[in-house]
């Protein structure tokens, strides 16, 4: 009999998704029943437009844009794609989520992309966002995470509006790290913001693009009137419901109090390894950590035998994980191979968070479940 065997699973990697609030689960059940389409004019459909209408109103506050100006997707993924698919230019760096990299790598095969440099640091130099936008032709973007998924780095992003607006390109920020986490009035100067449900304990599936300054997308799927045309298809009003109970729930100064839980798991495994990123600038609730001697791999997988939930790179197709490329651009694929994340979210207890450590010991000392 195992260690792990005697409890529920120790969830550590709330970057990755988080487990529905209670009061979301609620919101979407009380849902339930409006499974007409929202774009009938019935009485059934416009129940369940009300409840969509609701959810783009709040997002629309939080992220303080006009409700006309919110698009609701799939999720973040789709999102940034929707955002940038059509930039002239787009600037941007190896740091960011894979769906922005992604699509600057297609538009730099047709010589439509520009690669900000990465310092060790992990974090985006205002400075050097000037430097790669001399000569920029109109329609440039510049695309920058408000924070960052692997290292929680936070990004200036204030200053690099300010650049983009003196340079006259317009800014994107990938905020679906930072929803819930951080004052969202550094995003005033962006001209769109990408978020989604599932980083704030709301449902997978649904997310969005807000805008600002004119700055409304341009489409790439084509179908009907939905969204303004934006993003054809139907909505589904349960999913709705709960990303609007999820924006409802939003507590950014009880999330920074995660801070305290953190410290001491980053204290006792820096110890073992190097932290990866600016340590002062990031968010409080998570560590990204190269422990000396193990493959980031084989770490998490000895963890998860041991019931604690942990990530390390991206999972590809095949179902491997491969190094971090936000850390081997920070820092070299050595770093890489080793790097490790843990984050925490608000239903983590102090008393799950001693029991990591204790497993955590174990492993590294070399002890194995039975």
């Amino acid at each position: 009999m195992t260690q792990a065997a005697d409890r529920d699973p120790i969830y550590l990697d709330w970057n990755a998704t988080t487990p529905p609030s209670q009061a979301v689960l609620a919101a979407m059940a009380a849902a339930g029943g409006l499974w007409a389409n929202p774009a009938s004019v019935h009485a059934l459909g416009r129940r369940a437009r009300a409840v969509v209408e609701s959810a783009r109103e709040r997002l629309a506050a939080v992220l303080s844009v006009h409700p006309r100006d919110v698009v609701f997707t799939s999720g973040g993924t789709e999102a940034n794609n929707l955002a940038l698919h059509q930039a002239t230019l787009l600037v941007t760096s190896r740091l960011e989520h894979p769906s922005v990299v992604k699509i600057a790598e297609q538009l730099e095969q047709l010589g439509r992309t520009r690669w900000l440099p990465v310092r060790a640091d992990g974090r985006v130099d205002p400075a050097d966002v000037a430097a790669t936008l001399v000569d920029a032709p109109a329609g440039t973007w510049v695309s920058v995470s408000a924070a960052n998924h692997e290292t929680g780095v936070i990004h200036p992003i204030a200053d690099i509006a300010a650049v983009a607006q003196r340079r006259g390109a317009r800014l994107h920020v990938d905020a679906v790290q930072a929803l819930g986490k951080l004052d969202l009035s550094a995003l005033e100067g962006a001209h769109a913001v990408s978020v989604c449900a599932h980083k704030i304990q709301g449902p997978k599936g649904i997310g969005a693009l807000a805008w600002r300054h004119a700055a409304a997308p341009t489409p790439f799927l084509r179908g009907g009137a939905q969204e303004r045309g934006l993003r054809p298809g139907s909505q589904d009003a349960v999913l709705a419901a709960g990303f609007g109970a999820a924006l409802e729930g939003l507590d950014i100064e009880r999330h920074w109090r995660l801070a305290e839980l953190r410290n001491p798991i980053e204290r006792w495994l820096a110890a073992r390894g190097s932290v990866n990123g600016d340590v002062e600038h990031r968010l409080p609730h998570v560590t990204n950590v190269s422990v000396a001697g193990w493959r980031a791999d084989e770490l998490v997988a000895a963890l998860d035998l041991r019931g604690v939930c942990v990530s390390a790179g991206s999972a590809c197709s095949a179902g491997t994980v491969e190094p971090s490329p936000v850390i081997t651009s920070m820092l070299g694929k050595g770093r890489s191979l080793a790097a490790v994340r843990i984050s925490l979210g608000v239903e983590t207890t102090a008393a799950e968070v001693e029991a990591a450590l204790l497993v955590l010991d174990d492993v590294l000392r070399g002890t194995r479940p039975e």
